[in-house]
């Protein structure tokens, strides 16, 4: 019997996004280390207020990313574009970190192979798609969070 975590005290719209990002993680058949710590700052940065929700958020999330949910069955649920470039934004992000050696490129094959088909799934113009990984390429770590903090305080509820 297979153990599923109950869902992480974070709204609908919200577990959406998670899931979508944690989909794209899962994109090489591989959850790196270094992909759950970005998703899991990120997402409880901006999913809970204070250091104590963010502490109890990061358990609640590290238990639910274990799951690996097809990316086409979670991008359905997307419904404005507000939360398409953000799971856009994220998935860039997430997968830019992932290079297990010196030697392999940040974004391997499986991953840009799904990256691609998140791009199509999400059905955004080039020119969106372009502005949104010129942007998480030219930010510093601290400077997105912030970004991405002030955009995605709609979808607290």
């Amino acid at each position: 019997m297979v153990y599923i975590p109950p869902p992480p005290s974070i709204s609908p719209r919200q577990m959406n996004l998670l899931r979508t990002v944690t989909a794209m993680a899962w994109a090489d058949g591989d959850l790196a280390a270094e992909e759950v710590e970005i998703m899991l700052d990120r997402f409880s940065s901006i999913f809970a207020q204070d250091t104590a929700q963010q502490q109890y958020l990061r358990q609640e999330l590290q238990n639910y990313m274990k799951q690996n949910i097809p990316l086409e069955e979670i991008t359905s649920k997307l419904n404005t574009t507000e939360e398409k470039e953000m799971v856009l934004r994220l998935a860039y992000e997430v997968i830019s970190c992932s290079a297990r050696s010196p030697e392999e490129e940040n974004i391997n094959a499986d991953e840009a192979a799904a990256y691609q088909r998140l791009i199509g799934l999400l059905g955004l113009p080039a020119e969106t798609v372009q502005r949104i990984e010129s942007e998480a390429q030219s930010c510093s770590n601290g400077n997105l969070v912030d970004r991405l903090a002030q955009q995605l305080e709609k979808f607290s509820s």
